[in-house]
């Protein structure tokens, strides 16, 4: 029997095993609107009034979630790549988290979720451009089925908007560990040491090259206060250890004219993308499992 024969007969099966049960399928899909409708407004309810537990959760959830279902399946690429994923990551946060903090943690966090942001939104556009190419048929010119490439774009952009997300998510929890911990910075703005010429006041480093000169790894920024730093050491303190201050003297900077990144002026549309994202990855296969279990007391197949 050939493959097509044989998903032909299986379907065919299929139909005769559940023959006479209309009336039971559309009692599972009312009981699956149902908790969909219900499960939606509960989760809307508990982000309004437990904003922090819920984002905990469903960070938790997206990051545990998907590897059960790959190693369920056998998903062996996802295992690794998540695998790979975690690990840095959980270096980076027990950096961020740690006491004292270092003074070349904040350029550090910014790096590596710098790094994570570019990865995303590549591996997004790879995966858009394999998509629309399949949709105008460049895949004849190669031999390749349609089916082919659809399944590589889909599996770009899901990577991309996966690792994104938990990214950006994670990201925001170091900013909140480390905001007021870095270098010569103390809470009342009095520096603990005095700075001296040419060096950063994040990391305690010599700067590379001057605020005027092109830099071939980063560049040299100065403040509107006069003070210098190095590029990752300061975008690590503003963005994501999101402080509007100097880390030296605590002068108020206006860093919005300064930088633009990826964590300055979300759109709302990328926002609702996010938690649409959020709600796919880490509440729906929540959502199904507990309709498999009503449909299973209720004793519908």
């Amino acid at each position: 029997m050939t493959p097509e024969e044989k998903l032909r007969y299986d379907h065919q099966m299929m139909h005769e095993k559940h023959k006479g049960h209309e009336a039971m399928h559309s009692e599972m899909v009312l009981v699956l609107f149902i908790t969909l409708i219900v499960a939606q407004i509960a989760l809307v309810q508990w982000k309004t009034k437990h904003y922090r537990s819920y984002s905990a959760v469903t960070l938790l959830a997206m990051w545990v979630i998907p590897l059960g279902i790959s190693f369920f399946y056998g998903w062996i690429r996802f295992i690794i790549i998540w695998s790979i994923f975690s690990t840095i990551t959980a270096i980076v946060i027990r950096k961020a988290i740690s006491k004292p903090i270092e003074g070349t943690t904040p350029r550090l966090v910014y790096k590596w979720f710098y790094f994570i942001y570019k990865l995303s939104y590549g591996l997004g556009i790879v995966g858009y451009l394999i998509m629309m190419a399949t949709f105008l048929g460049f895949n004849f010119i190669f031999n390749q089925a349609p089916n082919v490439w659809m399944d590589v774009g889909l599996m770009f952009v899901f990577y991309g908007l996966y690792i994104g997300v938990l990214g950006r998510d994670i990201s925001e929890i170091c900013s909140e560990k480390m905001a007021s911990l870095v270098g010569y910075y103390t809470p009342q703005g009095i520096p603990t040491r005095h700075l001296e010429e040419n060096v950063c006041a994040v990391c305690g480093n010599l700067l590379l090259v001057s605020e005027k000169e092109e830099g071939i790894i980063e560049n040299t920024y100065k403040l509107s206060c006069n003070h210098v730093f190095h590029e990752f050491c300061i975008r690590g303190w503003c963005i994501v250890g999101k402080k509007q201050t100097c880390p030296y003297c605590k002068e108020k900077v206006d860093l919005k004219k300064m930088f633009c990144n990826p964590w300055e002026r979300p759109h709302v549309l990328y926002g609702r993308l996010l938690d649409w994202i959020r709600f796919l990855v880490a509440w729906q296969p929540l959502i199904f499992f507990i309709v498999q279990g009503i449909n299973y007391a209720l004793g519908l197949e």
